[in-house]
């Protein structure tokens, strides 16, 4: 099959025929149709990631998918043969199969859903991680009807996720947002007022709510001053372990329960949620896409098109 392997950490993605992978015990095989880039992924690129997992090379890159069931390993229920799927790869070992390739393999029991009627597959691959990571962030913030939430870094994957949920749930959404068109981009996903992180930002969300924010989602930029945008009392989320003495602070990581999956596959599809794909790319131009990543200044997700 074909996939986007690396040779070794820090070296080019490119493409290569490697074997299908084959399910193990609780695992599932799919036929991929679509997937997109994270960090997770970059950071397995630069090697960062090789003292968590297991791997050898050649390694197939890619967190997120969604494609088409083709086999059943044992001790797996719940999924069949056809079934329309979609997640984030879960294993613990970086080897082959990942989203990046024609065919994965996958536990079953973690990190996959079904894809709902009307929800494309392309779509669904751009869905998983960055969903999941958000979901995480805005459900530890509690409840949100009335509150006033700061999303820091809101044009990227995670964030314009974070801001859809959290509008969707009552809350009143600042965004942060660094240019004209990147604050069209959030306000098209339902922030109420935009600030520009690269101005001071204290100032600015004070000028909007001089008691200050309920909440802060960190998903980029300095933690601290991030924290002085609070009121007493607030809260602050945050996928970096922040240490503050005058806030409250809960650090997350993306959550691929299958009922959070689930959630947002029914969003996407109802049109609570809107998948925010920048570009896609064709499997062969991954790495390009990878440059264009590492570059920022992305607003939204970029989606590979596998089949």
């Amino acid at each position: 099959m074909r996939a986007v392997v690396i040779d070794n950490f820090g070296a080019i993605p490119g493409i290569q025929d490697v074997p299908q992978p084959v399910p193990a015990p609780g695992e599932i095989k799919v036929k991929v149709s679509a997937s997109s880039v994270n960090p997770f992924d970059t950071m397995v690129v630069s090697g960062v990631m090789s003292q968590m997992y297991e791997h050898r090379f050649p390694l197939v890159l890619g967190k997120d998918f969604a494609g088409t069931v083709t086999e059943v390993g044992s001790e797996v229920s719940g999924f069949a043969v056809g079934d329309r799927i979609f997640g984030v790869v879960s294993k613990t070992r970086l080897t082959e199969g990942g989203g990046f390739g024609e065919y994965l393999t996958t536990a079953a029991d973690s990190g996959v859903a079904h894809v709902p009627a009307g929800l494309d597959l392309a779509v669904a691959g751009a869905v998983g991680l960055a969903g999941a990571a958000a979901v995480a962030a805005v459900d530890a913030l509690g409840p949100l009807s009335g509150k006033t939430v700061l999303v820091s870094g809101a044009t990227g994957g995670v964030g314009a996720y974070a801001v859809q949920l959290a509008k969707s749930r009552g809350a009143n959404v600042i965004a942060t947002a660094a240019s004209d068109s990147a604050a069209r981009h959030v306000h098209e996903l339902g922030a109420d007022h935009t600030v520009n992180h690269r101005d001071d930002l204290a100032t600015q969300v004070k000028a909007l709510v001089p008691e200050g924010v309920d909440s802060v989602v960190h998903l980029a930029g300095d933690g601290p001053t991030l924290a002085s945008t609070l009121a007493e009392g607030g809260h602050i989320v945050s996928a970096a372990h922040l240490q503050l003495e005058d806030a409250k602070v809960t650090t997350v990581m993306a959550t691929t329960d299958r009922d959070a999956l689930r959630q947002l596959a029914a969003d996407v599809a109802a049109g609570r949620v809107r998948v925010p794909i920048a570009r896609t790319y064709p499997l062969d131009q991954v790495a390009e896409a990878f440059t264009a990543f590492i570059a920022g200044g992305v607003l939204g997700k970029l989606a590979i098109s596998v089949a």
